[in-house]
């Protein structure tokens, strides 16, 4: 994709690259924001490195998990597209970051986003068919069918991020090159267009509907279905534990659900840009930190395999 032209009086003018304006305009704060942010990063490449490696294990070879470990991957990724770049940004005097590395970001970020979101999809059906159809869960969630959804997850946000990268990037940028954010979105962008981006902005909606709403319906759904059938449960105990399970899963994907229709139903509001980055952080830093605690950490059967593994590691 080749650099947009700024316009600027009348003048046409070879935009090359944006200014990242960072979290926070505060030099007092910059040091507290790189090592607070360069913990969570830990975290989340930790926690998720950890499922990975326990999820790969003889034992744990079941839709679950093989889901989980590509959750995993996501999570890692979604971090890495956003957290150096910023860290790096948090600490240097210099926050440009050039016109392709800002196609690029943008792209990976929406790729990544919404893949997630239609693989939290495909794990809340796993996990229906696990609680309401046992025992045609081996012939449903066959390995082909589960590489099938994953593989449906991953071109869905392909075609997604595609879309919705060529769109942004076509629109003409004019005035300041400054980004009011920490990394290249499409709101922030759209605020720096000259041009009518109502047309765009309604595109924008319906594909938010699409991508965020048409899962988060069908995980709904899946976990009513779940719920009416654990509310058939008779032990007091497992009610219990499958309730605790359920709701940590919508908590997460309700989190998810709000901070991207705040940022992404609302793309030209400048007025709410400071409260959009906190959103923004949350689904890129945040939630990628919470999943591993969440879905896997939790669960009594990684955490054997995680305690085996370092006592093996110990013993070395």
């Amino acid at each position: 994709m080749e650099p947009a032209e700024e316009q600027d009086a009348g003048n046409h003018t070879l935009l090359s690259e944006f200014i990242l304006s960072g979290l926070s305009s505060h030099p007092e704060l910059q040091h507290l924001l790189f090592f607070t942010i360069c913990f969570v990063y830990s975290m989340t490449l930790i926690g998720n490195l950890l499922i990975c490696m326990a999820t790969a294990h003889p034992t744990l070879h079941t839709p679950m998990y093989f889901f989980l470990r590509v959750l995993s991957v996501l999570d890692i990724s979604t971090a890495s597209v956003v957290v150096p770049k910023m860290l790096v940004s948090t600490l240097s005097e210099d926050r440009s970051i050039s016109y392709l590395g800002c196609v690029t970001q943008l792209y990976c970020v929406v790729f990544l986003a919404s893949t997630e979101w239609y693989l939290l999809a495909a794990m809340a059906y796993d996990r229906y068919v696990a609680v309401c159809r046992p025992l045609r869960y081996p012939a449903l969630m066959s390995t082909r069918a589960c590489l099938s959804m994953v593989l449906l997850s991953c071109c869905s946000g392909q075609v997604v991020s595609v879309v919705q990268t060529a769109w942004v990037f076509t629109l003409p940028f004019c005035g300041p090159r400054s980004i009011n954010y920490f990394f290249c979105d499409i709101p922030p962008l759209v605020l720096l267009s000259c041009a009518d981006t109502s047309r765009y902005e309604r595109q924008l909606i319906s594909a938010t509907v699409l991508v965020i709403f048409t899962p988060f319906c069908l995980i709904l759904l899946s976990y009513t279905c779940i719920i009416s059938s654990i509310l058939r449960i008779s032990s007091a105990e497992s009610r219990h534990k499958a309730f605790s399970t359920c709701s940590s899963h919508l908590t997460v994907v309700t989190l998810y659900c709000a901070s991207g229709t705040l940022i992404y139903l609302q793309p030209k509001s400048s007025d709410s840009q400071e409260a959009k980055k906190i959103l923004a952080l949350i689904y890129t830093t945040v939630i990628p930190t919470l999943n591993p605690l969440i879905y896997s950490l939790r669960n009594k059967e990684v955490k054997e395999v995680l305690i085996r593994g370092m006592a093996v590691l110990m013993k070395k």
